[in-house]
């Protein structure tokens, strides 16, 4: 242990925030794969995910965020610095037209609670893995829904001036898969809130299962992934060229362009990050050399 961890494992005993060691990041992201973060913090309140982003800011520790785990791709080596998890800040609540949620809740869950409560607008979000900061950070979206029609307001804690802010939607600066927190990635979305349109509870539920069947039908969900790989090009269906290409199927070590839809990259088993990484190198070589076009990752590779 180095004296910097050893001063940052003080810091967040003394706060009593949970945390383990060389914590294998393979258990904490959906495309199982990934070496040990130096240390895996695990804030079950707002004020604590707060004090572990100043613990490690007092330790010069290097740190991320991380919701669950559904559109990283940890490196085989691991991550030398502190992972903060925000696996238990997953209070929701609603009240009238509105869902409020804590940073690290299921995006599928509030879609669920919002179709319990007679709210139309998160039908999209009923089958993304991912947590709500996660989908706030990139305008997550499917089948013609996302986050920028529905977010009324975030909230986020500013590590550079130590003070809790809110934004409402227009000053996300939303656009596909962009947000105002890809510019400023410093910023630690604590919650946010979602204002919905009262709707008929089985229409509601007949659309979210029309959305089930379309994923369960044409997305690997029986393998690990991290979801689609890369962003789509404009005037083009990106796992379609990758198809057209051939590469259906095609596989590094442990790591397959999955036969079911091409936009995604699963595991089958015993892939590493290099696997992922020399697969994707692949793909954007053939569809710069077939089409002219350079594709760009939606996967966040960290190392």
């Amino acid at each position: 242990m180095t004296i910097r961890q050893k001063q940052l494992c003080g810091l967040l005993g003394g706060h009593k925030i949970e945390y383990t060691e060389n914590e294998p990041m393979s258990s904490h992201t959906t495309f199982r794969i990934g070496g040990a973060a130096s240390v895996f913090a695990v804030p079950d309140t707002e004020d604590k995910l707060r004090l572990a982003v100043e613990a490690c800011r007092i330790a010069e520790t290097p740190y991320i965020v991380l919701g669950r785990g559904s559109n990283v791709l940890f490196d085989d080596s691991g991550y030398k610095g502190a992972v903060i998890s925000t696996e238990k800040l997953t209070e929701i609540t609603v009240s009238g037209n509105d869902i409020t949620c804590g940073c690290g809740a299921s995006f599928t869950q509030i879609a669920v609670i919002a179709r319990d409560n007679s709210l139309s607008g998160l039908e999209f979000a009923y089958g993304i893995p991912g947590a709500v900061g996660g989908a706030v950070f990139m305008n997550a979206g499917a089948y013609g829904g996302e986050v920028s029609q529905v977010l009324l307001e975030s909230t986020y804690y500013g590590p550079n001036d130590g003070k809790i802010h809110t934004i409402n939607n227009a000053e996300h600066n939303y656009g596909y898969r962009e947000s105002i927190y890809r510019d400023h990635p410093e910023r630690v979305i604590l919650s946010a809130r979602f204002r919905l349109e009262s709707a008929d509870k089985n229409e509601i539920k007949q659309k979210m299962d029309g959305y089930m069947e379309s994923r369960k039908a044409k997305q690997p969900l029986e393998y690990p992934s991290a979801g689609s790989v890369f962003k789509r090009c404009q005037g083009h269906f990106t796992g379609q060229m990758i198809e057209e290409l051939g590469l259906k199927g095609f596989t590094v070590g442990g790591a397959q362009v999955s036969e079911k839809h091409a936009g995604f990259i699963i595991n089958r088993g015993g892939a590493t990050s290099a696997d992922v990484l020399k697969l994707i190198d692949i793909i954007k070589e053939k569809v710069r050399d077939g089409y002219g076009l350079d594709l760009q990752c939606e996967v966040i590779h960290i190392k």
